[in-house]
């Protein structure tokens, strides 16, 4: 029993990849118990029994459990995202906000690039941004939770 809880315990804290991570996904983002049947449907499987043999696998790791016939999120695990109702929102994109709208407030409070300091904080700003984009965009693609 206890060599089973510690494989959970280190399948919990890797990355979920592929069709599981669509699946836990799914799940994730629609607040409501769902059945075996929706999830096949929805994410464009050959059958019920492939969503099943996933849906096993997030309940063997404790992600999932089932409730009155369908599957709900036991444990949320987000690395790169932020929950927030039904979106899931990456980390990233509050950070390239939060540096663009300081960039924009550097522009406005001190539009005079007559300072050497000043041309180094907008390039060092600038640089930022694009790596907080850069982090953003490739997370969208990825898709991974």
């Amino acid at each position: 029993m206890n060599k089973r809880k510690k494989q959970t315990d280190k399948d919990t804290t890797e990355p979920l990849q592929g069709t599981q991570n669509d699946v836990y996904r799914f799940i994730l983002t629609h607040n409501k118990r769902v059945g075996i049947r929706e999830i096949a449907r929805e994410l464009d499987m050959s059958s019920p029994s492939v969503a099943q043999h996933h849906l096993n696998k997030l309940e063997e790791m404790e992600l999932i459990k089932r409730e009155w016939g369908g599957y709900v999120i036991n444990k949320i695990v987000l690395r790169n995202h932020i929950k927030i109702n039904r979106f899931l929102i990456p980390r990233s994109l509050l950070y390239l906000l939060f540096s663009i709208s300081a960039l924009i407030a550097e522009l406005i409070l001190y539009p005079d690039i007559l300072y050497h300091a000043y041309a180094i904080a907008l390039i060092t700003q600038t640089i930022i941004i694009t790596f907080f984009a850069y982090e953003t965009t490739k997370i969208y693609r990825d898709k991974v939770i």
